[in-house]
């Protein structure tokens, strides 16, 4: 069985890549998986990531190496001010 440390380094989460636009509907999220995490812990994390995030799958790209690059994204409520400001 792995220690919980070696399982918050198994992976980088890039919360944004470049800047956003105002008039975009999605926010993005790159996660980069490294060749020795195993497919079903990959599998759980994009889980996780989608259950309680909201996120959902919207590119995957696998490496030469065996690392794995994956792109999520979810869709940005704006909520309007309802004072009278």
């Amino acid at each position: 069985m792995k220690d919980p440390i070696a399982r918050e380094r198994t992976h980088v989460v890039t919360p944004t890549r470049g800047t956003p636009s105002r008039a975009s509907r999605f926010e993005w999220r790159v996660v980069d998986i490294p060749r020795d995490v195993s497919r079903a812990d990959a599998r759980s994390l994009l889980t996780e990531q989608a259950e309680y995030g909201q996120w959902e799958l919207a590119r995957s790209q696998l490496f030469l190496g065996g690392a794995r690059r994956v792109w999520l994204r979810r869709r940005v409520t704006r909520v309007p001010r309802t004072d009278a400001a």
